[in-house]
């Protein structure tokens, strides 16, 4: 799956889902994810944007978590995932990914 290809599968998802009143980036080796959740519904991109919360992992495994194969929770504890900036915008995200 590609950086757009999982972009696309988001922006899909989060079309379904509320505003959460933060903005999130994942940064991944093959580029970033924003998502601008002070929009209704959240509103989905690549752009490289600062943001209340940052998650870098590899893209492989940000792909596994997206696709359900990876809990964002494992994630974190076995070190796949880094966290920068405010935790508590991270946590919110378990409700917004699914």
């Amino acid at each position: 799956m590609t950086l757009a290809e999982l972009t696309a599968k988001m922006k899909e998802g989060a079309s379904k889902k509320s505003s959460f009143g933060n903005t999130v980036k994942f940064a991944t080796d093959q580029g970033v994810v924003y998502i601008d959740g002070n929009q209704n519904p959240p509103a989905i991109s690549n752009d490289d944007k600062a943001a209340d919360c940052t998650l870098k992992m590899d893209f492989s495994d940000f792909a596994d978590m997206i696709g359900g194969k990876l809990d964002g929770m494992t994630a974190f504890m076995t070190g796949k995932l880094k966290i920068e900036g405010d935790m508590g915008v991270a946590m919110k995200l378990q409700s917004i990914l699914r």
